[in-house]
């Protein structure tokens, strides 16, 4: 069945090619869902890479080549052969013989992270997946734009996008604004930021600082905190002394620190019945228990990708591997899946920028997506209420781009 999918797949993007001169929307994920999935082919791991010259990149001539940079071994190693794993589980549920992965381990450092670039590039790889952390990705970059190739890079830190570099991480700046709209939607005019001093926590508020004007809102106070606080109650009391009390506390912090300042904020006077309680993607990780278990926080809203997806991709991943993947691991399939799709339509020149930034943009496991000319992505993002067994939609995630007027 998944073979006749991608073939309906392959017939829908060629006619949005020759209609629009952009990539229709790429379906990752549903061919997985309808097809039994066995372990696909593991691709030996590379040597030890070592310093390499860029060469000039070749024809396209038998499969395409698309690098997957991600710590092999190392501190991070567990979570690189999951990224690395759930690209494969992308090649072989979306793409055909056009398509070549080359793994290269990044070592989960800069270093490591340049060496595996140039390795993959004179091997003659046309785009780039990954690296993993922020400082891996800025490495890359410089190697990646003089050798004219894109990356999708798997860092949420906005500040490397840009230059044919894209930032396929789950910004703080989406999840921050949607679910400020919606709290805005729902009456509330007046936010408080409680956050770390930490670049997570800047840019929770300067997100909620940039949005608030458009939605027509005030952040009337934010109580920045050291991030190795151990004693919750000092930053919650200050939340506590203001005057009037805010309609809604934005947290940047998940698990149990958020369960944490949520049960400070109640026991200083802060309740959930008139202060509704906003988070962000860090409430978004099951592996971190059920934030609902804190009686301070059901009832409290964050922006997320709709899960139903991600779950049947969790479930077939555990199934293939023996093992629940990370949170992240569904950036590698997405990431693999549009190098699929294009491998697949684009012709020689695969990874057209014209196509990679199709506005209409893409339906992944972690739902509507695009990348945007400067390399920050948009996200179709629902609202979830946490409740004491999980997380529930409140507000789905918008089928189009269209819906949200962009």
């Amino acid at each position: 069945m998944w073979r006749r999918l991608v073939a309906r797949l392959a017939t829908a993007f060629s006619q949005g090619l020759k209609r629009h001169g952009v990539a229709a929307l790429l379906v990752a994920g549903l061919l997985s869902a309808c097809s039994t999935v066995s372990a696909p082919p593991r691709v030996a791991q590379a040597p030890q890479p070592v310093p390499a010259p860029v060469a000039p990149l070749p024809e396209a001539q038998g499969p395409i080549k698309v690098a997957v940079l991600v710590p092999l071994s190392g501190q991070s190693a567990a979570i690189g052969q999951a990224m690395l794993d759930s690209a494969q589980m992308a090649l072989f549920d979306m793409a055909g013989d056009q398509l070549q992965l080359l793994p290269r381990d990044t070592k989960g450092t800069p270093g490591g992270a340049a060496d595996a670039a140039r390795q993959a590039l004179a091997e003659g790889a046309r785009l780039i997946i990954g690296p993993l952390f922020a400082a891996d990705v800025a490495a890359v970059r410089p190697i990646a734009q003089n050798a004219g190739v894109d990356v999708l890079a798997f860092t949420n830190d906005a500040t490397q996008a840009g230059n044919g570099t894209y930032v396929l991480g789950f910004v703080p700046a989406d999840q921050v604004n949607r679910v400020a709209g919606y709290a805005r939607s729902r009456g509330a005019t007046r936010f408080t930021v409680l956050a770390p001093r930490s670049p997570y926590g800047d840019a929770v508020v300067n997100a909620m600082q940039q949005i608030a004007p458009k939605l027509g809102t005030m952040t009337t106070q934010v109580e920045r905190y050291d991030p190795a606080v151990t004693d919750l109650s000092i930053p919650a009391k200050q939340v506590a002394q203001e005057t009037p009390q805010p309609q809604a506390v934005m947290l940047a912090e998940g698990g149990q620190r958020a369960q944490g300042i949520a049960q400070a904020l109640a026991a200083n006077g802060v309740q959930p019945q008139q202060v509704k309680l906003l988070g962000t993607g860090l409430w978004d990780d099951t592996s971190q228990g059920a934030l609902g278990q804190e009686t301070a926080l059901v009832g409290a809203l964050y922006a997320a990708p709709a899960p139903q997806t991600r779950a049947r991709f969790e479930s077939q991943f555990e199934q293939v591997y023996g093992r629940k993947p990370p949170r992240i691991a569904t950036l590698a399939y997405d990431a693999t899946s549009i190098a699929a799709v294009l491998t697949r339509t684009g012709g020689p020149v695969p990874f057209d920028r014209m196509a990679m930034t199709n506005p209409n943009g893409f339906e992944g496991l972690d739902g509507l997506f695009r990348l945007r000319a400067d390399g920050l992505v948009e996200r179709g993002l629902a609202v979830m209420e946490i409740t004491p067994t999980g997380s529930r939609v409140v507000d789905p995630a918008p089928p189009s781009f269209e819906m949200l007027g962009q």
